[in-house]
């Protein structure tokens, strides 16, 4: 199964946190899958980093791609097809970040991990 991490999801899984339910921590474990993290989700740590919503242990432009590539996620760059994609959403979300990844998980055939109850309401697969 190709598999899209939510940023919410991709930074529990970081930090073992107990929000990561039992079922995305088994899918993102699972060798059977391909899972991804998109650059949507690097550029919404990057500004919530900046604006010091956000704790890291070192700054994102080191700390994320070295964590993503330890637990083999594969990088998806927000492509032209994806951001148009956008427009064709009802708008059931206001924020930009999940936006895209509907868009992304739309466009690229892929599940999203995340608990966000407003993404599950777009018609995408939604795994919690």
């Amino acid at each position: 199964m190709n598999l899209l991490l939510d940023t919410c999801t991709f930074l529990w899984v970081l930090n073992g946190a107990s929000e990561l339910s039992p079922r995305a921590a088994t899918l993102i474990r699972s060798p059977e899958n391909d899972v991804f993290f998109s650059s949507a989700s690097a550029w919404e740590i990057a500004i919530k980093y900046s604006r010091g919503q956000l704790v890291l242990p070192e700054r994102p432009e080191r700390y994320v791609p070295e964590a993503r590539e330890a637990r083999g996620f594969s990088p998806l760059s927000i492509d032209e097809e994806s951001a148009l994609h956008v427009t064709r959403l009802p708008s059931l979300h206001r924020d930009p970040f999940d936006r895209i990844l509907v868009a992304q998980a739309i466009v690229h055939g892929l599940a999203i991990l995340t608990p966000d109850p407003l993404i599950n309401q777009y018609p995408i697969r939604v795994i919690w």
